[in-house]
């Protein structure tokens, strides 16, 4: 008994601190059954090693982390999320956009694209269906029936048109107004995301839904000032 108790604590003393926390429901239990029988004390520690074990693996720093179903749900919504981005910044050069527009809109263009192909890349790693960049919103099967979803933020068919139509200031002015709602919806997916028990473990969606959280923050900002001085400031073109 004295053997057993001495050998688990010096093997907790020699791993890190992570298992060595894991390691004391162990010394705990051997202790609390000192006055139990041989077999019963072999029993309980052995059943306390193999649960502390398995702690020790579900705590691991580089474990493999498993995916959900609301992962896959926040990636494929996304793309169609971004694509609709995509088509938007797209519509800058042939509308009249300021220069100012010009190069905000590159800039979407170019992030959101690469953030399109990491999204399907990693829902075709993981063998799951990889949807087509659609600026109409996510396909959705409801009653036998394929529908398109909007995901938050998303401009409805009447607000994108209206967009298209706009040329100059208007199209300037209409371009931020929409795309902060575009950026807050994404921001809000990202939250729903977060807040969904047990999803995000994998660390290649949680550094993607951080870096939409970051960079879509950011530009809210920047096109919250550009959209002030549009409003306010007489148009130079």
């Amino acid at each position: 008994m004295l053997r057993l108790t001495s050998t688990l604590a010096d093997s907790a003393m020699t791993t890190s601190f992570g298992t060595t926390r894991s390691l004391l429901p162990v010394l705990f239990a051997v202790a609390a059954c000192a006055t139990a029988s041989p077999a019963e004390h072999r029993e309980a520690a052995q059943a306390t090693i193999a649960s502390s074990r398995a702690s020790v693996i579900d705590t691991t720093p580089n474990a493999q982390r498993a995916y959900t179903a609301a992962d896959i749900e926040f990636m494929s919504g996304m793309i169609s999320h971004h694509a609709q981005a995509i088509v938007m910044s797209r519509w800058a050069p042939t509308h009249g956009a300021s220069p100012s527009m010009l190069v905000l809109t590159e800039r979407i263009i170019n992030a959101q694209q690469d953030e399109i192909a990491a999204m399907q890349r990693r829902l075709r790693d993981r063998q799951q269906p990889v949807p087509e960049a659609r600026a109409t919103g996510m396909r959705m099967m409801m009653n036998g029936v394929e529908h398109d979803m909007l995901m938050p933020g998303m401009l409805t068919e009447a607000q994108m048109k209206e967009l298209d139509q706009a040329r100059g200031k208007e199209f300037d002015r209409l371009f931020l107004t929409f795309m902060i709602q575009h950026h807050r919806g994404a921001v809000t997916m990202v939250n729903e995301l977060f807040a969904t028990n047990g999803a995000a473990q994998d660390i290649t969606v949680f550094k993607m839904a951080s870096d939409i959280t970051a960079d879509q923050t950011t530009e809210i900002e920047r096109m919250q000032k550009m959209l002030a001085s549009t409003i306010f400031q007489p148009d130079a073109r």
